[in-house]
Formats: structure tokens, C-alpha cells, sequence
């Protein structure tokens, strides 16, 4: 990912409008990783939660039919199966996961705005080095705040 590119990779003295796409660019690739992660916790989560949907109904109908006793059993592994299923969402937070990455993206998308604008509405002779130095700050807390929610929902779901 562009975000763990090396000090020595990144190019120096930038004008302010090469470094303003320098860090759009950061953005964007942001974005990028907050959208696929997104889209796997989502898909992990939607599925664990049908998952134990169907098999607690199964389960339920199927004892209904207890002079069966092959049925009767098989209802009893659904609903074992099912508890598995549902303390595998706490234990991986996948939801909490999945909207943490929402909320990232909306960041990155609100700061890819502003920096565009700023870009729009400014001649690039007169773009302010300190107000990119800002946008770029932010980024960088955007990271810091994902990563710090990130490591207490897996502290949460290890305990």
C-alpha cells in the first residue's frame, strides 16, 4: 500500500501544488484501503449474521418434529452450530470493523474534498505550503485514529 512507502522513496523540495497531489494521492490510496476493507468486514459480517439466522429457524422448526429423533439431533448440532456462528462476530468484530472503515473513508473522502477545492479555488502560484502541511496533519490523525479503534476493538475481541 502507498501509505508504507519508505522517507527515502518520497520525493523533496515539492512545490506546493506537487505536494498538495502528493498527499491527494495519499488519499486516495487511503480510501482505496478502507473501501476493500470495508467491503470484506461487511460481507464477513452479513454472512455470520445469516448464517445463525437460518440455522436457529431450522433448529426451531426442526424440534417442532421431535417424534423424529434422527431430526431431534440434527436440530440440537444446528443449534450448537449456531452458537459457534454467533460468538464468532464478537470475537472478530467484523461489524465494528466494517463501520469503523465507514467512518474512515468518510474522513479520507471529506479531507480529499477540502484539499480539492482548496487546489480549484486557489492559483497554484499562490497555494500555501502550511495550509497542505494541515491537510496532510489530519491525514496522518485520520491513520492514527483508525489504527488506535482498530487495536482496541481486537484488544475487545481477544478478551
Amino acid at each position: 500500500m502507498a501509505n508504507l512507502r519508505r522517507v527515502s522513496d518520497l520525493p523533496t523540495g515539492l512545490t506546493p501544488l506537487e505536494l498538495a497531489k502528493l498527499v491527494l494521492t495519499r488519499i486516495e490510496d487511503a480510501n482505496g484501503y478502507a473501501k476493500v476493507r470495508k467491503q470484506r468486514f461487511r460481507w464477513k459480517s452479513v454472512a455470520v449474521r445469516v448464517s445463525v439466522l437460518v440455522m436457529t429457524a431450522a433448529s426451531t422448526i426442526i424440534l417442532g418434529l421431535q417424534n423424529l429423533n434422527p431430526w431431534t439431533g440434527t436440530a440440537f448440532s444446528l443449534v450448537a452450530i449456531a452458537t459457534v456462528v454467533g460468538a464468532l462476530e464478537p470475537f472478530f468484530a467484523w461489524r465494528s470493523l466494517w463501520v469503523l472503515m465507514e467512518e474512515a473513508a468518510y474522513r479520507f473522502y471529506r479531507l480529499h474534498d477540502e484539499l480539492e477545492y482548496y487546489l480549484a479555488s486557489v492559483p497554484p502560484d499562490e497555494l500555501d505550503a502550511r495550509r497542505i502541511r494541515e491537510v496532510f496533519d489530519e491525514y496522518q490523525g485520520i491513520w492514527d485514529r483508525l489504527s488506535n479503534r482498530w487495536l482496541q476493538y481486537r484488544e475487545i475481541s481477544d478478551r
